[in-house]
This record gives C-alpha cells, structure tokens and sequence, in this order.
C-alpha cells in the first residue's frame, strides 16, 4: 500500500487527509453486492452483515442489519489513546489516520480493495439540517438507530450515519469507559466508510465511542474512509482546471487596465488549488460486485412507509 499525506489548500498547509493506493487483491473481506438493479446486499467472508432494496420511485432505501458485523479495526486501549497526543490538532488526525491504514491492511474483515482510497477527517454533510442541542444534537439528527430494519429517505435526508450494528446504551461498561475519554479529550475517532449505494457513511469501527460522544455531548472525532477518483479522473479535472487558470492569466498579463492585477492572480492561485484539493479528496461511487448465480439472490427488506415521495430523483450508484 503506498500512502500520501494531503494537506489543506491554505496558508498553513495543515494535514486533511491520507490517499492510500492499493495494489490488485483477491478482493475485500467487507464486500458489497448488487442484483437486479435495486437490490443490495453487504457481506463479511461468508456472513451477510445487510440486506438493502433502492425503492422502485429511488426515493430511498429500506435495510435490514443481521448482527454478524465484526469491526477489522482491534480494541482501542485507553492508554495507546493516550499516547496519541495533541487531541483534534491535524496531525493527531494523521497518527490515527495511519493507525487505521495499518489495521485496514493487515484485516480479512476490512473493505479495501484495489484502487485509491482517501481516509479524511472531512465530512460531506451537504443538505444536513441544523439540530439544536449541541453536537448531540446534530448527531442524533443523522444518526439512523432503528435496529435491525429501518429506511433511508432522499428526499428529506442524506449523507446520514448508518451502524453495522446496534449502538450500545451510554451505561454500557465499554461506552461508560469511552465517556470518560471523551470528557478528558483522548477520545480516538470513529471510523466511518462512505457507501454510496445507500448514500450514507456505514459506522466502520466506534461504535462505542460514538454512544459516548453523544452521551457527553461531545462533537465526536471522525475519520472517513471512501474511495478516491480513479487517474483518469482526477488527470481530466487537473487538465480542465490548469487550462482555466491559464487562460485566466493569460487575460491578467493583457494590456488592459486592471484595478488589482495582483490580488485577482492571488485569487486565480488559490481557486487553482482549491479544485486540485478537492480532486484528491472527493468521495468516488462504492464498488459493487454483482451477485453470482451460485449465490441467492439478496431478499428484499421488509417493505416500510413513509421511505419516499415527491418527485424522483437520480438514484446513487452502489
């Protein structure tokens, strides 16, 4: 696995993210499936963790989870927590990102598989609403805790939280020992996977320490992993963007009277930066292996209402 560190596009270059590229697999031991153009289907090795079927209108999904999730991350100890200082800054972020990296490499339970990834302590939370009552709040807004059936509607949510299995009560032995870390802010951070099939982040490792965060109304550190534009992606984006700046130069050296030549060149740099971050660190379609004809096909969740309505939107790709 070859890792590149990315940093921000700003004056202070602080780290946002680890690009990790991996060599051709056998394949990931966390591996999604698809069949008949709605139906979706999560499997571990050879336990099936969820059942998924997109709404025929694709105004939402409705999922089932089995309870056979096994996390490919080890137990967190208190006190390798704690030798990961600088809690929030970037490069506390770093150290865990490449901690993660280790422990997704080394698993069979894990979903990595050829290709680019990028492990980012950024969310994309486009169209989340605002939630009162603090960070507890906002994540019980997102967080989707019906266990083991529930349903995701796209017309009123996305870009939600989604655990592989149930979230334990804040007076769980694990989940009071996490509070404690939380409140002494050496809290490790959960670990999400973005799934784009479902359109939301699957809960990886954390479940624990998510609960505790929560409990203590504490704004949860968050690391997620999803993967990355494929090169002849991210190789057009570049080309389009490096012509834009290019042509926006080249009218800025022209003859004609500008008010603050050097400040909109200042700007062109930044924007130019900006967008080659931005190639790097997008979140690219999950991966779905179609379901072979020795296996069964995945059986449709149990239908659910109030999952859709209005009008219909384009579906997300598994």
């Amino acid at each position: 696995m070859h890792r590149t560190n990315l940093t921000a596009p700003t004056d202070d270059g602080s780290w946002v993210a680890l690009r990790l590229e991996l060599p051709r697999t056998a394949g990931p031991g966390l591996r999604p499936w698809a069949a008949n153009g709605n139906r979706i289907a999560l499997s571990q090795g050879p336990e099936t963790v969820l059942l998924a079927t997109v709404d025929d209108d694709r105004g939402g999904v409705t999922y089932s989870r089995t309870d056979r999730y096994r996390s490919p991350v080890a137990p967190l100890r208190a006190a390798g927590a704690r030798e990961v200082t600088g809690h929030g800054q970037p490069s506390w972020y770093a150290r865990w990102a490449h901690r993660f990296a280790d422990a997704l490499e080394a698993s069979p339970l894990g979903p990595l598989h050829e290709g680019p990834w990028v492990l980012s302590r950024q969310l994309a939370r486009d169209g989340v609403p605002r939630a009162e009552g603090g960070p507890a709040g906002r994540w019980r807004s997102v967080l989707l805790d019906e266990h083991p059936d529930g349903c995701i509607d796209w017309f009123t949510g996305s870009w939600q939280v989604l655990p592989l299995r149930r979230i334990p009560s804040p007076d769980h032995g694990r989940v009071r020992a996490y509070r404690k870390q939380a409140r002494d802010g050496t809290l490790p951070p959960v670990l999400l996977w973005w799934f784009s099939g479902l359109h939301c982040y699957l809960v990886l490792d954390g479940h624990a320490r998510l609960a505790a965060a929560v409990a203590e109304n504490r704004e949860p550190p968050v690391l997620a992993l999803s993967r990355a534009l494929p090169e002849e992606r991210t190789g057009a984006g570049r080309d389009k963007a490096l012509a834009t700046y290019q042509l926006t130069m080249s009218v800025l050296d022209g003859p004609h009277q500008m008010a603050d030549r050097q400040g909109a060149a200042r700007a062109a740099s930044r924007l130019l930066a900006a967008q080659l971050h931005d190639l790097d660190v997008t979140h690219a379609p999950t991966r779905a292996w179609p379901v072979p004809e020795a296996r069964p096909t995945p059986a449709r969740p149990l239908n659910r209402s109030g999952c859709s309505g209005g009008s219909t939107p384009a579906s997300p790709s598994p």
